[in-house]
């Protein structure tokens, strides 16, 4: 038998191995909800939407921007938390930064929205930043998206939430183009990447984290086919989550996660969402240890 020093010991064992991390919280996002809704707009799917996440073991629930628009929203979703002893952790939140014309809207937003989801216990929010069609952004628009950027981050630090930048595909493809525009001109924004979106855009979710996972504080986690549709749940896919887990803990990741389903356009579920929802949660306990 080999007789360590606790020196040795400690140099020769990964530093990750030896921390006792915190577990993320697991929260749903609505948006499987919302796909089939106008204007994609979940606020009368709520009461499914606690009900569903609560009874499939979620931690929490990450909520859509346009269900706190209502006057009345932090009543009624504090009462349906409070009811289904679900938290809010957060909401998503998504613009076309990029287009100055469009800043005194989202402004105006940003300073309703934001101090709603707080009185919520939220304090998380996820960014996407929106795109021009068909062509990439101008060195000016990059400009107009980053100063829109810095003042919400403003807002949310003077209501005690975090901001993240989460992706789809157009942000992280062409070689992370847009990411890397928006990093350049606000170098202190966090990550909360969407790790489905990342495989689709065809950057490997475990290099992606190995290279920006210091940087992160979320992440959306949902399976894709190898023919590149949606499964209905998490584990019916080809992803793996498992070295996805490891990477994140090698990351020391310290952030939270959400599950966000999403199914292809027309498709018909053959169940309902609360058990891909629950099957999903169970997936990610499994595998993840979460």
């Amino acid at each position: 038998m080999v007789n360590l020093s606790r020196r040795e010991f400690l140099a020769a064992v990964p530093a990750f191995a030896l921390a006792a991390p915190r577990k993320p919280v697991v929260a749903g996002h609505p948006w499987v909800y919302a796909a089939t809704l106008p204007e994609y707009d979940v606020t009368p799917a709520l009461p499914q939407v606690f009900t569903d996440m609560k009874w499939a073991g979620l931690d929490a629930i990450e909520l859509m921007h346009t269900a706190l628009r209502p006057a009345d929203a932090v009543e009624r979703i504090a009462e349906l938390s409070g009811k289904h002893k679900l938290p809010v952790l957060g909401m998503s939140f998504s613009a076309e930064m990029w287009n100055r014309e469009t800043h005194p809207a989202i402004l105006d937003d940003a300073n309703l929205l934001i101090p709603r989801l707080t009185k919520l216990g939220g304090r998380t929010l996820g960014i996407s930043v929106g795109t021009p069609q068909g062509r990439r952004k101008t060195p000016a628009e990059f400009d107009a998206q980053a100063e829109i950027l810095r003042r919400i981050i403003a807002v949310c630090k003077a209501n005690r939430v975090v901001l993240n930048l989460h992706n789809h595909t157009y942000e992280v493809a062409d070689g992370e183009f847009d990411l890397n525009g928006t990093l350049e001109r606000v170098p202190e924004a966090k990550l909360g990447p969407d790790i489905a979106w990342l495989h689709r855009a065809k950057v490997d979710p475990i290099d992606f984290i190995r290279r920006r996972g210091r940087r992160m504080v979320f992440a959306h986690l949902r399976d894709d086919k190898a023919d590149g549709t949606w499964p209905e749940a998490m584990g019916e896919g080809i992803m793996d989550y498992a070295a996805i887990a490891r990477a994140l803990r090698e990351a020391g990741f310290a952030g939270d996660v959400a599950i966000e389903l999403a199914h292809p356009r027309g498709f018909k579920p053959t169940r309902p969402l609360r058990e891909s929802l629950k099957i999903s949660r169970d997936y990610v306990r499994r595998t993840m240890g979460w």
